[in-house]
Formats: structure tokens, sequence, C-alpha cells
């Protein structure tokens, strides 16, 4: 295999990673949809769940060109099965209530923000382009779960207690945030993607300063769960694919 196969290989790999974490979190967000605490917070939730689709279309287009097989973003997103899918571990966990919402939204956003930031400076004009767009979506949803964070956290006896709750349930999927693939280090040699160690140590940052300020412990390390970028995924992301995949999959070919 040349090397420069292998680089568009490895490329396609963490695209589909870039794609699959903001359509399967998108697709989450979306369940929210008329069911928000309150009004204003539905359609906070239902514009980032769009957001993040929109950002996981850019990436999928850009993947199935790479790819050159002739696979459209929506080939990628409604014709993989379960097992296909790159994401993240933490993107695909139910919504449960608003507190493990937003505590899940936090863990993902800072890891998200800071990964776009440093795709800023890649050597891929594309992912640069794209990262340029989305991180001016991802400051703003990193700003509304932060507040959230601090607010229930540091709220009422009954808030810091479910956002400790959240913390607990979702922590064991962290660390799948940064499991980086042996493919992945082609791409760093090149300056396309960033190190993972140093999005690690920013993220870690961050929530030591939020957290801090809303008074929630970052929980002590035990088992933590991998695979995502390998296909080994919980249970819920082929529920998840069920839905979202449904009427493509019923209507093979279907146009609006």
């Amino acid at each position: 295999m040349s090397d420069n196969k292998a680089v568009n290989t490895a490329l396609f790999d963490y695209l589909l990673w870039l794609g699959d974490n903001s359509l399967v979190l998108g697709h989450r967000l979306s369940e929210w949809c008329g069911h928000g605490p309150v009004l204003e917070e539905d359609i906070a939730l239902t514009n980032i769940a769009l957001d993040l689709i929109g950002q996981s279309r850019l990436f999928l287009t850009y993947a199935g060109e790479v790819e050159g097989k002739g696979r459209s973003e929506d080939d990628l997103a409604y014709l993989r099965d379960v097992m296909a899918f790159k994401n993240t571990l933490l993107a695909e966990q139910l919504n449960g209530d608003f507190a493990v919402t937003m505590m899940r939204q936090f863990l993902f956003t800072v890891f998200n923000y800071h990964l776009q930031n440093a795709l800023l400076t890649s050597t891929d004009e594309r992912i640069r382009s794209i990262a340029e767009k989305a991180i001016k979506e991802t400051t703003y949803h990193l700003r509304h779960c932060t507040d959230w964070v601090i607010r229930l956290g540091d709220g009422t006896e009954e808030s810091h207690k479910r956002m400790l709750e959240a913390i607990d349930e979702l922590w064991m999927f962290t660390d799948d945030l940064f499991d980086a693939v042996e493919s992945d280090k082609l791409l760093i040699a090149a300056k396309i993607v960033p190190d993972m160690k140093g999005i690690q140590d920013k993220w870690n940052s961050t929530l030591k300063e939020v957290l801090g300020e809303a008074t929630i412990k970052i929980p002590e390390r035990s088992y933590m769960m991998k695979g995502g970028r390998k296909g080994i995924h919980t249970e819920h992301l082929g529920f998840l694919l069920a839905e979202l995949q449904f009427m493509q999959r019923a209507y093979p070919g279907a146009k609006w």
C-alpha cells in the first residue's frame, strides 16, 4: 500500500469518527424536541442538535470524497450497520434526565471544542475550513452547557445530587473520547490532526476549572469502557440507528 493510500484510508476513518460523533449526539439531543424543561431550553437543545447534524454532514461528505466510492453523506449516515459506526460511546448514551443530558453535553463539548481548535491548524485545507465554521457553533455549545453545569451543580440540594449521579453514570465512557487507533499516527505525522494527549490535557484542565466552580467532584478512576472507534458499542446505538435510519431502510432511495 502506498503512503498516500495509507494516509487516505486513515483520513477516511478519522472523518467517519468526527462525523459519527456529531450525528449520533445530534440525534440524541433531537429527542428533547418538545420535551425541554422550558420553552427556551427546548429551542436551544433543538438548535444545538441541528448544529451537530450540520457538522456531521460536512465531515461525512468529505469522508465520502476521500473514500472515492461514490458514497454520499446520506449513504454513510443511513446505510451503515451499527458496527461500522465509529462514534464515541459517550455520544450514544441515553438522555436520562436533564442533569444527565447536560453532563453528557458538557463532557463531550469540552472535548469537541479543544479538538476543533486544534484542527484549525490542520495541513488539510478542507478540515481547516470545516473546523473554522464548526468552532463558532461549538463555542456557543460550550458556554451553554457550562452555564447549566454550574447552575445545577452549585444549585439546590436536589440539582447537586442529580449532577453527581450524572457524572458518576457517564464517567466510564470518557476515556473513549481519546482512544486513538494505530492509523492516526500517519495523520499526526502529516500534521493533519493533533495528538490526543494534548487534547486530553486541555480537557482535564477545563473540567477541573468548571466542575470546581460547580462543586462537583470528579469521580475516581475505575473501569473505563472503550471501543467506539473500533465499532464496539453499547446496546443503545442499535436502537438509535433503528430510528435514525428507518425511513431510508423502509423506502430505499426515497427523496423529499
